[in-house]
């Protein structure tokens, strides 16, 4: 591991050529280390046709890095007894019964949720010729003014991919949680998530909602010569099928909260919350709902979405053999990524959260600086 002036050093290398190479218009990445913050750095544009730098405190659409922290908060519940793991969802959301092909109805479970072994699905997930496309089965990041109850009832209405807790397949099973959540404890989402999560740890810019439109970054997506700034709506090519994108989502106030993709906020309040997971859970859970966002809950199941050597926890990736994965990060090391630009790891071995937001997507997510800032830590 690089001390912390060739950390510097590496990293500053690898944000400095993504702007130079105009793979990204701007963003922020730190590193903490034993509870310590050893790298944070703001570059590039925040807005770039307005000329506003990006600050540490730059507020970023977190898309799917919403769903740990939603997943953290189910837990909080499930400590008070007004959830729990095992639980059919139809307990909760009675009328929640999705069909296999076959036309029997299976049991989907909360642990089915928080592990995406539900057999739902997403749209991106999806190949373009399936009829799937044509339900309108909001992602949570694709559309304006849609609300929940009608997005439960288009995405209860299509076949599930597989028997539930027999398979892994990314999709809209954190939206169904967070509604699952409301109804269960009496209160939206968001205010569930202020009093589990965001309030005790302090993060006073992560919320459902803009809580200052002045530090909000802009939209951009990857393109040549230079990614290009988001309209209403946009459409950037993926595998299977394509992410589209309505930017100006979370400015609607009709829109559902989508727990799976719904929140924004800025890199020192995500970093707050991976090291409250990685040091035990305090404040906001117990030791044992921690380790559960932080061990493999699915056993060999393979998670399609990262490629072999993964599992999957109660809220992201863990990685089970760095060899496979062709990585450096030791086994055990806890991620996930979100489509506007961002991704985030904690590494247990060695003690470190690392926080990389970006407002390009998807170089943030999966391109090469996230591949550059990993070499960049481990030197």
């Amino acid at each position: 591991m690089a001390d912390d002036a060739a950390l510097t050093l590496r990293l500053d290398a690898v944000i400095d050529a993504a702007l130079a190479e105009h793979r990204i218009v701007g963003g922020v990445v730190l590193v903490a280390r034993d509870g310590k913050t050893v790298y944070a750095r703001a570059a590039g544009l925040a807005d770039r046709e307005v000329g506003r730098p990006v600050q540490l405190d730059t507020i970023f659409r977190y898309a799917s890095l919403t769903k740990p922290i939603v997943s953290a908060a189910a837990l909080g519940l499930m400590e008070e007894g007004i959830l729990h793991l095992e639980d059919p969802v139809t307990r909760i959301l009675p009328d929640f019964r999705p069909k296999l092909a076959d036309g029997t109805t299976p049991v989907i479970t909360f642990r089915h949720l928080l592990t995406h072994t539900s057999g739902l699905t997403y749209d991106f997930m999806e190949p373009p010729e399936s009829a799937y496309h044509a339900q309108g089965i909001s992602n949570g990041f694709d559309v304006a003014g849609l609300e929940m109850d009608e997005n439960l009832r288009r995405a209860a209405s299509w076949p599930l991919n597989f028997q539930p807790g027999t398979n892994w397949n990314y999709s809209v099973a954190t939206d169904v949680l967070g509604a699952a959540m409301a109804a269960a404890a009496g209160a939206s989402l968001p205010e569930i998530v202020r009093r589990k999560v965001t309030g005790p740890l302090g993060m006073n810019d992560t919320d459902f909602a803009v809580v200052d439109p002045g530090r909000f970054a802009a939209a951009y997506a990857d393109a040549a010569p230079e990614p290009v700034r988001m309209g209403a709506s946009h459409t950037v090519p993926f595998i299977p099928s394509p992410l589209h994108y309505a930017p100006d989502r979370i400015l609607d106030s009709t829109s559902f909260a989508s727990g799976g993709a719904g929140m924004a906020g800025n890199g020192r309040d995500y970093l707050a919350f991976l090291e409250a997971i990685r040091t035990g859970g305090g404040p906001i859970l117990e030791p044992r709902s921690a380790r559960l966002l932080m061990e493999n809950a699915i056993g060999d199941i393979a998670v399609t979405a990262t490629g072999p050597g993964y599992g999957f926890s109660l809220g992201g990736a863990i990685l089970r053999d760095p060899k496979g994965a062709g990585t450096p990060q030791p086994a055990g090391t806890w991620s996930w990524g979100g489509v506007y630009g961002a991704s985030w790891f904690v590494d247990p071995v060695n003690r470190l959260s690392v926080v990389v937001l970006t407002n390009t997507a998807i170089e943030g997510m999966v391109g090469a600086i996230t591949l550059g800032v990993r070499e960049a830590v481990y030197g």
